[in-house]
């Protein structure tokens, strides 16, 4: 077992060494285009990018987890109105109660993926966060076709995905 753990670990830092690589050409050929207001969205997703590959580096050198803190989440709401925007979807967002502490990063990619999800197979989606009583619920509600009930549960197996979505045109690695 521990032989296996190291191996995991050390793949996981060779790969993330190896896209920090990559991400940092990408960030240099961003920067010779020059045209900012072209380029911004392409940007964010290089530092979403690095944020995580600096997460899967710190899980591989055994380091603790993210540490609790505040999300801006009008601000992260705003940013996936936009994406949805660049997809020709239309997404609606609310926001009621005060602010509450989550894993900034780790808590956006989770929302990020699952809306990400929902614009690939639908067109109008609305996004919900309610905070009450010191806990927040998120619902993201859509007009797609929806999980077939007898899949329901596998699809928050790592990296499970609906055989439709298996189609070599379609990206995503799951959940």
């Amino acid at each position: 077992i521990e032989r296996q753990i190291e191996q995991r670990t050390a793949m996981l830092t060779g790969v993330s060494h190896d896209l920090r690589t990559i991400l940092t050409r990408f960030r240099l050929q961003l920067a010779l285009v020059g045209n900012e207001t072209e380029t911004a969205h392409l940007d964010e997703d290089i530092n979403d990018m690095q944020t995580m590959l600096e997460g899967y580096l710190s899980f591989a050198r055994g380091e603790a987890q993210e540490d609790v803190g505040e999300l801006d989440l009008d601000a992260l709401f705003n940013k996936l109105k936009e994406d949805a925007r660049l997809r020709d979807r239309n997404l609606v967002t609310t926001i009621s109660g005060p602010c509450v502490k989550v894993r900034p990063t780790a808590f956006a990619r989770l929302v990020t993926n699952l809306t990400s999800n929902a614009s690939r197979h639908a067109q109008n989606i609305n996004l919900q966060a309610t905070i009450k009583s010191g806990w927040l619920t998120i619902v993201i509600d859509d007009d797609g076709s929806g999980i077939p009930q007898h899949l329901r549960e596998d699809v928050f197996k790592p990296f499970f995905r609906l055989d439709e979505a298996r189609n070599q045109d379609e990206t995503g690695t799951g959940l």
